[in-house]
C-alpha cells in the first residue's frame, strides 16, 4: 500500500516524487520533492507506511559519487545544523545487509570533510544525520558495494498511530474490526483531512471512523445490524458474554478523545439510502461484509422470504433477504456517484478469488475514476483489494443504472460466489494437511 498512500498524501500535502527517481515499487527508499519542511512534518504525522524522511544532503550510486555530491551541497543549508553549539550523532542504516561496528564507523569517519563542528551526543542530539545504504532486494544475492548511498537530515519519523489505535485495546469491537493500520491507510488513500465529512454506509463497531476523526473529519454510518449500531448482543471479546454498557461507536470515539467529531450512526440499509439528494460526503470509507465472518443481507418483506424472519431484539423484528455482493458493490459506487463531493473519494474492500482475478471484475462507474487498486492476502488462493475512487463526473439521472447497463457487467457476478469458493479452499487445504499427516 505503500506507493498509493504516499502519492495520496502528496497530492494532499504539495510535492511529487523526484523527476530522477526510478519508482521501484519494493524498494525501501524514496525520492521526493517537497516544497517545505512543514509539509514533510505533515505528510509524516498522517502516513504509516513510511518510516522517516530526511532532507537529503547527498546521494550515489557508489561511495565516490555521494561524497561528490556532499561536496556540492549548499554549504548555507549545512551551517545551522552544524554550529559549534550543537549536537549530533550520525546513525547508519543498511537494506538488505549488516555491518560490523568497525565497517560503520569506518564509513562515518570517511565523512570528516563535512563541516561538524559541534559535539556528538549518543544519547540525545539536537541533529540527528543518517547514512542510508542499499544493497539491492535479493537476499540470496548481496554484493559486495551497495547500488544506492544517501546521505541527510533526520526530519521526522513516527509509528505510534498503530500502536496507540491497536484493536486490543479498544473498548468496543467485533468480529471484523478493521485492523489499525489499515483503518489509517484507507483514510490516508480517502485524503481525508480537517473538517471533512466521511461516511461508513457498513460502519459495524466504527472501527474506520476513529482514523478519519483522529484526522480531523466528522464522521458517521450506517448499518444493519440494530445490535451493533446499539451496543447490545453478544459480545466479539474471549471470556466475555455480552457487551457492556460503555461498548459502543461514541464510547470508542471519546477513548480516543475524539467524540466531537462524532455525528451519529443510523440503523439503516445501505441498499435503500435513507439520505436527502445531494452531494454530501467529502469520503465514504467502507468495509462490505463478505459472507464469511458477516451475512450480507438487506431489508425485504414478506414476499421475499417467508423464512428470512429476523427478531434483533425484543420489540424489534425486521424481515432480511440476501444481498449479493455483486449488488453490494453496485449500490456502494452508485451512492458514491450521488452523494460524493466532486472530487471526493470512495475507499473499500474487494474480495477477490485469485484464480479468476482479472481487471475486469473490478466494479465501474462512469462518474468515479479508478485511482488505485492494492492487494492483502488473505489465503493461497483469496485476497482483498483496497479499492480507491475518485468521484470525476457530476451525477444525473441517467447514470442511475448506467454501470447496469455495462456490457461488463456479467464477469461481476462472480463475486457471489466468493463465500463458496472461500471456504472450497478451506476445505482442501484441510484434506491436503490431512492426508500428509497420514504419509
Amino acid at each position: 500500500f505503500s506507493l498509493q498512500e504516499i502519492t495520496s498524501l502528496l497530492s494532499l500535502y504539495g510535492g511529487q516524487f523526484s523527476s530522477h527517481q526510478e519508482i521501484h515499487v519494493n524498494s525501501p527508499f524514496w525520492i521526493l520533492n517537497i516544497p517545505s519542511e512543514e509539509m514533510a512534518r505533515g505528510l509524516m504525522k498522517r502516513t504509516v507506511c513510511a518510516k522517516s524522511i530526511f532532507e537529503l544532503w547527498g546521494h550515489g550510486r557508489s561511495a565516490g559519487e555521494l561524497y561528490a555530491s556532499l561536496k556540492s551541497y549548499p554549504m548555507d543549508q549545512m551551517l545551522p545544523y552544524l554550529q559549534p553549539d550543537s549536537t549530533y550523532k550520525v546513525h547508519i542504516h543498511t537494506f538488505n545487509k549488516t555491518l560490523t561496528q568497525a565497517q560503520k564507523i569506518k564509513k562515518i569517519d570517511a565523512l570528516e570533510f563535512l563541516p561538524f563542528s559541534g559535539k556528538v551526543n549518543l544519547k540525545n542530539p539536537e541533529h540527528i544525520f543518517w547514512i542510508l545504504e542499499d544493497y539491492g532486494m535479493d537476499p540470496n544475492n548481496v554484493p559486495e558495494e551497495p547500488v544506492d548511498l544517501y546521505f541527510g537530515r533526520w526530519v521526522h519519523g513516527q509509528r505510534e498511530l498503530i500502536e496507540s489505535y491497536s484493536v486490543k485495546k479498544r473498548h468496543f469491537i467485533g468480529n471484523t474490526s478493521m485492523d489499525a493500520c489499515l483503518s489509517f491507510i484507507m483514510a490516508n488513500h480517502g485524503r481525508v483531512k480537517p473538517n471533512d465529512i466521511v461516511y461508513d454506509p457498513f460502519v459495524g463497531t466504527g472501527g474506520l471512523l476513529i482514523s478519519s476523526a483522529h484526522f480531523g473529519a466528522y464522521v458517521c454510518g450506517a448499518d444493519i445490524d440494530y445490535n451493533t449500531i446499539h451496543g447490545l448482543g453478544k459480545a466479539s471479546r474471549k471470556n466475555q458474554k455480552w457487551r457492556g454498557p460503555d461498548e459502543n461507536i461514541r464510547a470508542n470515539l471519546r477513548q480516543y478523545g475524539l467524540e466531537k467529531y462524532y455525528l451519529d450512526a443510523l440503523v439503516s440499509d445501505s441498499s435503500r439510502p435513507v439520505w436527502r439528494k445531494g452531494m454530501l460526503f467529502d469520503a465514504i470509507i467502507t468495509d462490505p461484509p463478505y459472507g464469511i465472518r458477516e451475512a450480507t443481507r438487506r431489508t425485504g418483506s414478506q414476499k421475499d422470504s417467508v423464512k428470512s424472519s429476523e427478531r434483533s431484539t425484543e420489540n424489534h423484528i425486521f424481515i432480511s433477504s440476501s444481498y449479493h455482493l455483486s449488488d453490494i458493490f453496485f449500490d456502494l459506487l452508485k451512492f458514491a456517484a450521488e452523494y460524493l463531493v466532486m472530487g471526493g473519494r470512495l475507499v473499500y474492500w474487494l474480495p477477490i478469488y485469485r484464480p479468476e482475478y482479472t481487471e475486469e471484475i473490478i466494479p465501474r462507474h462512469p462518474c468515479l475514476k479508478l485511482i488505485s487498486n492494492c492487494e492483502q492476502m488473505l489465503s493461497s488462493h483469496t485476497s482483498r483489494r483496497l479499492i480507491t475512487m475518485e468521484k470525476v463526473k457530476e451525477f444525473k439521472d441517467q447514470d442511475q443504472n448506467s454501470c447496469l447497463l455495462d456490457g461488463q457487467y456479467m464477469p461481476y457476478r462472480g463475486h457471489n460466489s466468493f463465500r463458496e469458493k472461500y471456504f472450497s479452499g478451506v476445505t482442501k487445504r484441510i484434506a491436503k494437511e490431512e492426508k500428509d499427516n497420514q504419509k
